[in-house]
């Protein structure tokens, strides 16, 4: 990544990261039969409620780890580990990165789960309603956990499928501002600062001070 856009993003997540919320404003966009219905089969899927870890000791320390580090924005120790949980196995099963997704939350909702933007959009990951009506089903509840997250993780993989892999313009897409810095720099900047993970690694604070010395 260019290091000027990396420092640059740090800068402003450190800046703006307490600021209001940086709402979701998804815009509704016509797809293809083919990926409507692919997308429609993958919110109807009845999947595991773990996460998407294979071992149970690497699964332990990852919900430990990241549990620590939300727990001043998510107190409710229950609460944590079932948001992280949950957030692990939707993440992982659209093909995103959960410290991403985490990242996304962080600026889209401030890990609020009853949030709504100005425009309407939904719960942790922003999700606009248009998104029931086109992949969902009536009775979806885009505040309800799994759900919220299951729609921001598809979207999100939606987006980064429809940008052949470019995450900053995939981003955009899921903001509503495609073309325009701000928000990919703030997303990618609170997952490199507050939720980058690696086994046995150097803590976030030791990561972010060594990104910004380059």
């Amino acid at each position: 990544m260019n290091k000027t856009i990396s420092h640059t993003g740090l800068l402003i997540a450190a800046l703006l990261l307490c600021q209001p919320v940086q709402a979701g404003g998804q815009r509704e966009e016509a797809m293809s039969a083919n990926v409507q219905a692919s997308l429609q089969r993958a919110m109807a899927d009845t999947g595991a409620t773990r996460t998407a870890f294979r071992k149970v000791a690497d699964e332990s320390a990852w919900l430990e780890e990241m549990s620590r580090r939300l727990a001043k924005r998510m107190p409710d120790e229950a609460e944590r580990l079932e948001f992280l949980t949950t957030l692990h196995w939707e993440a992982s099963r659209a093909g995103v990165d959960p410290q991403l997704m985490l990242g996304l939350i962080q600026v889209e909702s401030g890990f609020r789960k009853y949030a709504v933007s100005p425009v309407g959009a939904r719960g942790y990951t922003q999700v606009m309603p248009f998104w029931v009506k086109t992949i969902g089903s009536p009775d979806h509840n885009l505040f309800q956990l799994r759900t919220n997250l299951r729609y921001g993780a598809l979207i999100l993989r939606h987006y980064i499928d429809i940008e052949r892999g470019d995450l900053f313009r995939a981003l955009g897409r899921y903001n509503g501002s495609l073309g325009r810095p701000e928000y990919p720099n703030l997303v990618v900047g609170a997952w490199k600062r507050h939720w980058d993970y690696a086994p046995n690694a150097h803590p976030p604070e030791k990561l972010a001070k060594a990104a910004t010395s380059d």
